[in-house]
This record gives structure tokens, C-alpha cells and sequence, in this order.
């Protein structure tokens, strides 16, 4: 987004800044922007509570991981506590350590999976518009859980039509990813084939096609919204 000055978006676009304030795909500098804004613009603040509560329900399909170092942690605490130093043989304290260094070597060993967890594919974040359009969406890519999750903020499709949604990856021809559902909130799997080929910097983009989609396998019909992946 193209801020037309310091204070806030292009007049008209606050319920869009809000929302891509709320989805984390504002640069720092709009995202200063838009702290100073929520601190002291009532109306502002509001749209941004209004985002949260409505892409809340595509956020809680996205389990959260719990940080590994936390588990560590945990465990070092429990199992290393400290002991007042004494002789080796004295109070039977070195065959106490003995036993608790075994018993440490068995928590870490069970421990490993979990301090050391698979490290999962990052989500990737698009806000979708297009000059001379009033179709915007948001959408969440989880490459983990093979879903892309919609947020429709504006634009109603024609009678008859659909809206179809596409990856485009560099100069290669569109592929399609699917008729996107209609409502506020979509999920939609992604197809294998196509997983392999998203990633940062791919572009997603939304086209109005005949009822069922397209009939020629590429975009028939004006491309209405689209956006850049970006890392979040």
C-alpha cells in the first residue's frame, strides 16, 4: 500500500489499512503509522478491533506451536537444581547424584522430539487488490496444513460469475488454485502440485470467471485482485 501522507492511508482506504495492520503485511514504517493511529484515532482503533474479531475464526484454523526453549527450560529447572557441595562419599550425596544424572539422561532422551521439533514451513500473507477495482482480499497461505485461508473485505461478484483464484510463479502461465467460496471467511486446499510451487514472492491472483470457473484452464476473464506473498 502507498501511503498519500504521514498521517494514514488515501482517504477512503482506513478499513483496508486496519485490516493489513491487523494481518501483519504493513512495511514498518505504515506500521508505525498505524500504532500512532490506533493510540489516538477512536474510529481507527475500532476498525482495527473490528479486523481482529472478524479474521480471528481464519487465524484459529492454524494451531499454535508452543516455543521449544520454554520445554528446556521446564526441564532444566526440575533436573539440574543445585546442591550444597559435600565430600564425594559423604551422606550417600554422589550416589543421589549418580541416580538424578540418570534419570536427567532419560528425561533428555524422551525430551529430544520435543526440544528439537520439526521446523515447519513459514506462513506466507498477500493482500489482494487491483487498481480500478473494488475486490479486495486477504489471504493466509499455512504451507504446513496445505490451506489457504480468504478474508473477502469488498466487491460482490456479477451475477452468473465467479471468482477464481490463481498462483503465478515468475513468467509462467497462471494456475489455478481453485473457485474461491463465496462468504466473508473461505478455506481451500491446496492441490500437491501446486503447493510445490508456491513461495515467497509468488503472486496470487483473483480473476471473475463464468459460473464453475474457468473453461480454458487459464483466466477468461479480468483479473479483479491481486497481491505478493510475503514471509510473516
Amino acid at each position: 500500500m502507498t501511503l498519500a501522507q504521514d498521517d494514514g492511508p488515501e482517504p477512503g482506504g482506513d478499513d483496508l489499512f486496519a485490516a493489513e495492520y491487523v494481518l501483519g503485511v504493513l512495511d514498518a514504517d505504515e506500521r508505525e503509522i498505524a500504532s500512532r493511529r490506533i493510540d489516538a484515532d477512536a474510529t481507527f482503533a475500532r476498525l482495527v478491533d473490528a479486523w481482529e474479531a472478524r479474521l480471528s475464526p481464519m487465524a484459529a484454523a492454524y494451531p499454535e506451536t508452543e516455543p521449544p526453549i520454554r520445554v528446556k527450560e521446564a526441564l532444566d529447572r526440575r533436573l539440574f537444581v543445585a546442591e550444597p557441595r559435600s565430600g564425594l562419599w559423604s551422606s550417600l550425596a554422589f550416589w543421589r547424584g549418580l541416580a538424578a544424572a540418570s534419570v536427567a539422561a532419560l528425561a533428555i532422551t524422551i525430551a529430544v522430539p520435543y526440544l528439537n521439533p520439526p521446523v515447519e514451513p513459514p506462513r506466507l500473507v498477500a493482500s489482494l487488490t487491483a487498481d480500478g477495482s473494488d475486490v479486495r482480499y486477504l489471504a493466509v497461505y499455512d504451507a504446513a496444513h496445505r490451506k489457504i485461508g480468504l478474508s473477502h473485505v469488498s466487491g460482490e461478484r456479477a451475477a452468473g460469475k465467479d471468482f477464481e483464484l490463481w498462483m503465478i510463479e515468475g513468467k509462467n502461465a497462471p494456475v489455478s488454485m481453485g473457485i474461491i467460496p463465496a462468504g466473508q471467511i473461505a478455506h481451500m486446499t491446496i492441490a500437491p502440485a501446486v503447493q510445490e510451487k508456491l513461495a515467497q514472492g509468488a503472486v496470487l491472483a483473483v480473476s471473475l470467471e463464468p459460473a464453475g470457473g474457468s473453461p480454458t484452464g487459464q483466466p477468461t476473464g479480468p483479473v479483479v485482485a491481486a497481491g505478493d506473498l510475503k514471509s510473516i
